[in-house]
């Protein structure tokens, strides 16, 4: 049996607007009626931690509600044909209860916080439990595990190496004005086959295929054209 194609797959808001998970994308800055940099930086997390505990106890709680939808799934049905490898802008666990077997999450995860005082110390805490700035876990107060605006991406470098092993790359659902995230597009090697699925493209570079659907549409139209590739290489 021949080896499988890498393909590496970076998706953003978009994948996850179809099963209810609200974005600040379209919304002029306000994300569930609060301006981003209030409850998305680290200077809103400095000067009301209370807020910011607030907003992602609600937003964990609402993941608790929400479902993967058929893009999440395709995605990992393709791993029956490429070795596939997800990058998600997101913060939801939408790829992981779909079943993809690789993830990498750039911006953290919401069903876990980590320890204010040591920042390897991750745990998971589901969707129903609600913590404040007094919320002590195995000995440490914690905040959410999200990588607020202003602060470093450490799964930045692990990701641009997925994408420089890349045989096939697809980004769904992102405006690529995010950094360092949009940057990833820049580690594709020369000749490899670019995909770019979202009904509205805020830019388009050179030389990418796009196809201007929803997450849902859109994936099942990829799904056709890589199985088509498959078929006519046999």
């Amino acid at each position: 049996m021949s080896k499988k194609l890498k393909l590496v797959v970076s998706t953003g808001a978009g994948i996850s607007a179809e099963s209810g998970i609200k974005t600040f994308r379209d919304a002029d800055g306000l994300w569930e009626n609060y301006n981003v940099m209030e409850v998305a930086s680290h200077d809103g997390y400095l000067r009301n931690p209370e807020l910011i505990h607030k907003f992602y106890n609600d937003r964990r709680a609402d993941l608790g509600k929400a479902e993967p939808n058929a893009a999440h799934r395709i995605l990992k049905d393709l791993e029956k044909y490429y070795d596939v490898y997800v990058i998600t802008q997101n913060v939801d666990d939408l790829h992981e209860r779909a079943g993809s077997s690789n993830i990498t999450h750039l911006h953290g995860e919401l069903t876990k916080v980590r320890a204010v005082d040591d920042e390897s110390k991750v745990f998971k805490i589901g969707y129903d439990v609600r913590t404040t700035p007094e919320t002590v876990i195995e000995g440490h107060k914690v905040r959410p595990h999200i990588v607020f605006f202003q602060e470093a991406v450490p799964m930045i470098e692990p990701a641009t190496e997925l994408v420089a092993e890349a045989d096939i790359f697809v980004i769904i659902g992102t405006s690529l004005a995010v950094y360092p995230a949009a940057g990833l597009l820049n580690y594709v090697r020369r000749g490899v086959p670019v995909y770019y699925i979202d009904p509205a493209p805020s830019r388009v570079p050179a030389g990418v295929t796009v196809i201007r659907k929803t997450a849902t549409e859109g994936m099942a139209e990829l799904q056709r054209i890589l199985l088509a590739g498959i078929a006519d290489k046999q």
